[in-house]
């Protein structure tokens, strides 16, 4: 019950975090991305403090014999680039690309009953499932 408390709360967190950045606003993303036109560079500055945070934090935190709410970390092992790694980040980036959604940003944007929020989050659980299914074949 606990973890789920810690995993509501960041949640919210993390949602108020990309509300406040405005990531949730795909026009906003879209031309950040657009770098040859009407570029806005504001969510850089955003990356950039995550990024910051990220870097000092797990400096810390990884020095540690676990979580505070769990018994070891959840690392990935894999080390190595492979071609599905390389197709996957490719989709996503395409997508990501085309709507201005992320799936951070897709789901925090359900909180304001957005139409393009939820075909981005059902577009994100049909892939889930797709891949399922090929994968499995």
């Amino acid at each position: 019950m606990k973890n789920n408390l810690v995993a509501l709360l960041s949640g919210v967190i993390f949602g108020l975090g990309l509300a406040l950045s405005q990531m949730i606003d795909p026009n906003k993303v879209l031309n950040f991305l657009d770098v040859t036109g009407n570029w806005d560079p504001s969510l850089a500055f955003v990356m950039m403090g995550a990024l910051a945070v990220t870097m000092l934090s797990f400096r810390f935190i990884l020095k540690r014999p676990a979580p505070l709410f769990e018994s070891v970390f959840h690392m990935s092992k894999q080390t190595v680039i492979t071609r599905p790694l390389l197709i996957g980040a490719g989709l996503f980036g395409i997508g990501w690309g085309m709507s201005g959604y992320c799936p951070g940003p897709a789901v925090a944007s359900l909180g304001l009953l957005s139409v393009e929020g939820l075909v981005m989050v059902a577009a994100i659980y049909a892939g889930f499932f797709s891949h399922r299914w090929f994968a499995g074949k």
